[in-house]
């Protein structure tokens, strides 16, 4: 259990960069306002209209980083600062959400088959600790069945790396999206773009170290199976 706690510690401290550097950069680009003075919302809801999705609505949520696509409702979520701020952080957040809308509305692969599992990663989630942590005790006692346990807890930490990976291509994508369009549609300058383009590279890592670190845990736990048997 050792090398898990090293391991466990190992990435919480690269997410801990990762996520004060996201931080970092969202509020220096949160000062870069835009020549065009438009807000989050109006933002968003060009990029809606300019690609003929007329039955999403963007509203305001609470909170910071709580901004979301909401496929089940249908409404792009953004936060209070981003839905009415005219920055190029502000532009980069709606306009990525946007992306996700996009994404539903075109039937994008990879955002079909991540809404596909979302019930098991649900499930997968809540019980994948508990019953790893079960199995391991169960088979330290000297319990037969604590393998079997123990192998159940893995295959379901492995839905949620499945879906951390899955992940990975549906907010790249996104992203994308989003920079062409406010390129396209010379919805910034190029200043402005820039910041853009920096904050969401840095909001992706967020999820690139999340999907490696599940990755590096669901590895270590193999090891740990396979060296008890």
């Amino acid at each position: 259990m050792i090398g898990y706690y090293i391991l466990a510690a190992a990435i919480f401290l690269v997410s801990m960069y990762v996520s004060n550097t996201l931080k970092s950069k969202f509020k220096k680009y949160s000062k870069v306002h835009l020549q065009n003075g438009m807000s989050g919302k109006e933002i968003a809801e060009k990029m809606l209209a300019d690609n003929g999705i007329n039955d999403v609505q963007v509203v305001s949520v609470a909170g910071m980083l709580t901004d979301h696509y909401n496929p089940a409702s249908k409404t792009v979520n953004l936060n209070e600062g981003v839905f009415s701020q005219r920055n190029a952080a502000a532009a980069a957040v709606a306009a990525h959400e946007c992306g996700h809308a996009v994404q539903h509305a075109t039937a994008y692969s990879w955002l079909r088959l991540r809404s596909q599992i979302v019930p098991a990663m649900g499930i997968s989630s809540k019980l994948s600790n508990i019953v790893i942590m079960a199995g391991l005790i169960l088979s330290a006692s000297g319990t037969l069945i604590g393998n079997t346990i123990f192998l159940i807890g893995i295959l379901l930490f492995a839905v949620t790396t499945a879906f951390a990976f899955i992940t990975l291509p549906v907010e790249f994508d996104a992203s994308n999206r989003a920079l062409a369009w406010l390129e396209k549609e010379n919805m910034v300058t190029q200043e402005e773009h820039g910041g853009a383009k920096d904050a969401l590279k840095w909001a992706a890592r967020t999820y690139v170290v999340a999907a490696i670190g599940s990755l590096a845990t669901l590895l270590y736990f193999i090891s740990v199976f396979l060296g008890r048997r």
